[in-house]
């Protein structure tokens, strides 16, 4: 195999948001190692450091100044190598002890170290535990052998101090875990969310074209021999229908491939709105497939939020499809009231022996087409998700009216 043939992966983009938070906290570490490492030579803050053993004070020289950077410049490191960190520190406590030198603020990176290693610490927690309380257990014994007079409670009130750092970070830590766990689980239900909507496009896209293009075929046979024009008209209608169906089938397989993309994979973000006029290209698809639909629109027309206009396309469009595929050649009326709040529609498909036309020739009722049953659900999830209402049912005279109200929110008045 030839591998100078074989595509590669393009470089990470840079300012990737893991990178860029971990240069952040070493940044944010590292400026807290330098502080703490100034104010411990500030002589005002040395009694607000930690002491133990309480040995012959021994006056400071260059080691201490050595054991006091290395009590907290190790900090800058702390949530990246949160064990070798507390290791370091904690010789350097150790040995500063075990010298008796004068207590310093440095001595409070001991109790850092201790809740970064709680907190960050990945792997092997329990034996980084383990050592550390064998640690301080040889401080202990090494203190007394050098003339402490602390007794073992002392020392064990120390311990339970440095274990109280250490359990802050754990708690930090399972907290973190759990708003982790959280942000997954809302990103799994905003991914389960997206797919249903998609689901319910396609549902609409492929339902309502196909239908219309099965229709307007199956008109052309029976006019194949008794008006040759109109079996010409009715194909070039099919074929209009089929390039609506690509144009909205590619625009939802592009949300399906734009993985990247943001706006494509929040379900919360509007809907691309269908053009004006839209809904008027449903009325005349029907027409063309041999349904008798008659549109009223009331109301001033005026800008919609993009979610609210799909839904009211979509309920056009679901109401017509099921008229083609349940009650071809019926008289249908569709209703789109514009409301300053809210869009009212509403489409009737009567039933009645008197209205429906009796040459079934020129508008057959499709053999063959699958009852469905999702598309009125979908819509009501639809609706449902924009505080509407959907109504749908059958009338006394046997037809079936499907009737949505859909507001548009008080910032569209």
């Amino acid at each position: 195999m030839n591998t100078s043939d074989t595509p590669r992966r393009p470089p990470p983009p840079r300012g990737v948001p893991g990178l860029r938070g971990r240069r952040d906290a070493l940044a944010e570490d590292g400026v807290l190692a330098a502080v703490l490492a100034v104010l411990a030579f500030v002589p005002a803050l040395s009694k607000l450091g930690a002491q133990l053993g309480d040995l012959p004070g021994r006056p400071a020289d260059a080691l201490s100044v050595v054991l006091a950077l290395a009590q907290t410049l190790p900090l800058a490191a702390r949530r990246r190598f949160p064990a070798a960190v507390l290791a370091v520190i904690g010789a350097a406590f150790a040995v500063d002890q075990a010298r008796g030198y004068p207590t310093t603020f440095a001595s409070l990176g001991l109790y850092l170290a201790l809740y970064s290693a709680g907190a960050h610490q990945e792997r092997l927690r329990r034996t980084a535990a383990a050592a550390a309380s064998a640690g301080y257990a040889v401080l202990a014994l090494v203190l007394h052998h050098l003339g402490s007079q602390l007794e073992f409670g002392d020392y064990f009130a120390f311990y339970l101090a440095t274990a109280a750092a250490w359990l802050a970070g754990g708690v930090m830590r399972r907290l973190r875990e759990q708003q982790a766990e959280r942000r997954r689980l809302a990103a799994e239900a905003a991914t389960a969310a997206e797919r249903a909507r998609i689901a319910r496009e396609l549902h609409d896209v492929v339902t309502h074209h196909v239908t219309a293009m099965v229709v307007q075929a199956d008109a052309a046979q029976f006019l194949l021999i008794s008006d040759p024009q109109r079996v010409t008209a009715g194909l070039n209608s099919v074929s209009d229908t089929g390039r609506r169906a690509l144009t909205e089938l590619r625009y939802l397989l592009g949300v399906l491939e734009a993985t990247g993309d943001k706006a494509a994979a929040d379900p919360a973000r509007p809907d691309r709105a269908p053009a004006p006029g839209a809904i008027m290209d449903l009325v005349e698809q029907a027409r063309a497939a041999g349904q008798p639909v008659e549109l009223i629109e009331a109301g001033e027309r005026r800008p919609r939020p993009a979610a609210v206009e799909l839904a009211a396309y979509r309920v056009v469009q679901e109401a017509l499809t099921n008229a083609m595929k349940h009650a071809a050649g019926a008289r249908t009326h569709v209703l789109v009231n514009q409301h300053p709040r809210h869009i009212e529609v509403e489409v009737t498909t009567r039933e009645s022996a008197k209205e429906r036309p009796a040459a079934s020739a020129s508008s057959p009722r499709a053999p063959g087409l699958p009852a469905g049953g999702r598309g009125l659900v979908g819509l009501r999830e639809r609706v449902r998700v924009l505080d509407g209402e959907l109504e749908a049912g059958p009338r006394p005279d046997g037809g079936f009216t499907v009737r949505a109200s859909i507001p548009s929110g008080p910032d569209q008045e």
